[in-house]
């Protein structure tokens, strides 16, 4: 019962978390009332809480793999409401970015569930899960909606109080509800490290979540004062609006969670980040109000959908350092929420537009589209690569003029030539003169003519052994029509009905003959392989 409920309580966790994040940025039009604001600090009133909930997020997986998600997230809630009490009674802007920068601990808390999470449930549902549990996005929209309503009621300050008791409320259901007996990773941080810091696709992992996730986040954060500064609507609608494109992406998430379960991820990220590119232009031709928001609900849906694929990839390729891997990824994402906005305001403050702003991410996701497709294909190289070195047979690949390019461990232990000998050869150097050119001629009819053969067939070991193997070789031709032969073999010198009577003999007068002379019979003839 107790590991059933751990998605709800920590997705009700976050949504109240990420509603504390955001607090700043959901009634800043209200605090520049009361607290004379420059535009340049409005932005980083706004931008500062996401420092601290970016960085944090690495140590929080790494604590949430040795202690747990219920102390995590009891601490976590308990440390917010220091900050959150200290914002009610601010009076100047450096009260904000002293507040702020501990409100960040909202946003860290991400980590905690997308490494605690995954232990519950198979590999196959893992982009689900941690889709369902993205969607405590939702407490952003909430605050931006929420917030500013409740301010209008009682003001922004009275509004931060009231929102302590829920901060509270929760510390305790964490406490007493949440699991006991998770399990627990006790390896060193710094072992973990090791472990993932030289794999390539955390990186990669990292600059999708730094566009997915950062996008949402800037948005979110930066539309509220945008609508009301450029588009002067009023403080409730702007809320409103950016509670809609919350809203949208949050529920898109799990989305782009159950399409990875069920496709292949990378696929899903092309269409992302083809999305997310055509959007940047779209924002970047002119900031008309209907142009404006087309562009914006692009964004949601691509951001969301992307957001729910890279978190399917991350337990994928990281199952046994989820948490500092989990941590890296997001905290990469919520750095990619801290730029954009100060970018705006800088650009805007020295053009007089913002369309520079949005065409870098345009260009950014472009890049990150290119990345993508260099990913998918190298892992398809890498999977048929992992195939032939896994293979218990043995196995050589050559070009279509016989040039050898590749053999796997278990041919160096059928013929006893290493892997350097052989590369950039041909296959005569297994030539046991045994068969004739009449053998070979019809080999390669058959070859050319169906693109397969196979049969019994005499070679030579790189110690002068004579053996017999079954081989099968195949025509392989790719996108490029370049044609590549696979040749898959096994050693039948050590069975019993391999060798008849009459074929033993000629074989050892093959073998006498090779002794006698220096020089075998059939060295001219082409090998099958």
């Amino acid at each position: 019962m107790v590991k059933k409920i751990q998605l709800p309580l920590q997705t009700l966790s976050l949504v109240v978390s990420f509603m504390a994040w955001v607090l700043i940025s959901s009634l800043i039009s209200y605090i520049s009332q009361d607290i004379p604001l420059t535009p340049g600090q409005r932005a980083w009133s706004t931008a500062i809480p996401v420092i601290l909930g970016s960085l944090l997020r690495i140590p929080a997986g790494i604590l949430t793999n040795r202690f747990g998600a219920r102390l995590m997230n009891t601490v976590s809630f308990l440390i917010l409401l220091v900050p959150v009490y200290y914002l009610s009674q601010a009076n100047t802007f450096l009260d904000l970015a002293v507040g702020g920068f501990f409100l960040g601990i909202g946003g860290a808390t991400f980590s905690i569930g997308v490494t605690s999470l995954p232990q519950y449930y198979p590999k196959e549902k893992q982009g689900t899960i941690n889709g369902i549990y993205g969607i405590g996005n939702l407490g952003t929209a909430i605050s931006t909606f929420g917030a500013p309503w409740v301010a209008d009621a009682i003001g922004w300050s009275r509004a931060l109080q009231l929102f302590l008791i829920l901060l509270a409320l929760f510390a305790l259901l964490n406490l007493f509800l949440g699991d006991k007996r998770e399990e627990r990773v006790r390896s060193s941080w710094k072992n973990q490290l090791k472990q993932v810091y030289r794999n390539e696709k955390l990186w990669f992992f990292s600059i999708f979540y730094f566009i997915t996730f950062g996008s949402f986040v800037a948005f979110t954060i930066y539309l509220p004062s945008f609508l009301v500064s450029y588009f002067e609507l009023s403080k409730v609608d702007a809320g409103l609006r950016t509670a809609g494109f919350i809203a949208l992406a949050t529920f898109l998430r799990p989305v782009g969670g159950i399409l990875s379960d069920k496709s292949n991820p990378f696929v899903v990220l092309m269409f992302v980040f083809a999305g997310l590119t055509l959007s940047g232009v779209l924002l970047s031709f002119g900031l008309t109000m209907p142009l404006f928001t087309l562009g914006c609900l692009m964004v949601a849906v691509c951001a969301g959908i992307g957001n729910g694929a890279v978190f399917k990839l991350v337990p994928l390729y990281f199952s046994k350092q989820g948490g500092i891997a989990s941590g890296i990824v997001s905290a990469a994402g919520g750095l990619g929420g801290f730029f954009p906005p100060l970018l705006l305001t800088l650009l805007f403050g020295w053009t007089g537009h913002y369309a520079i702003g949005f065409m870098a991410l345009s260009e950014a996701s472009l890049a990150s589209l290119i990345l993508v497709l260099w990913v998918f294909f190298s892992n398809k190289l890498e999977f048929a690569s992992d195939i032939i070195k896994s293979t218990a047979d043995a196995v050589m690949v050559t070009d279509a003029k016989g040039v050898i390019h590749t053999v796997n461990a278990a041919f160096t232990e059928v013929t006893g030539y290493p892997k350097e000998a052989v590369i950039g050869k041909t296959p005569n150097i297994l030539s046991s003169g045994f068969h004739d050119r009449s053998f070979y001629n019809a080999f390669w009819d058959t070859l050319l003519t169906t693109g397969k053969w196979q049969g019994k067939i005499v070679n030579r070991k790189a110690n002068g052994e004579v053996f017999r193997e079954w081989l099968s070789v195949t025509a392989i031709t790719n996108e490029q029509n370049a044609t590549h032969y696979v040749a898959i073999f096994s050693d039948l010198s050590h069975s019993d009905s391999v060798i008849g009577e009459g074929e033993g003999d000629r074989l050892a007068e093959n073998q006498f003959s090779k002794k006698a002379t220096g020089k075998e019979a059939g060295d001219s003839c082409q090998d099958p392989h």
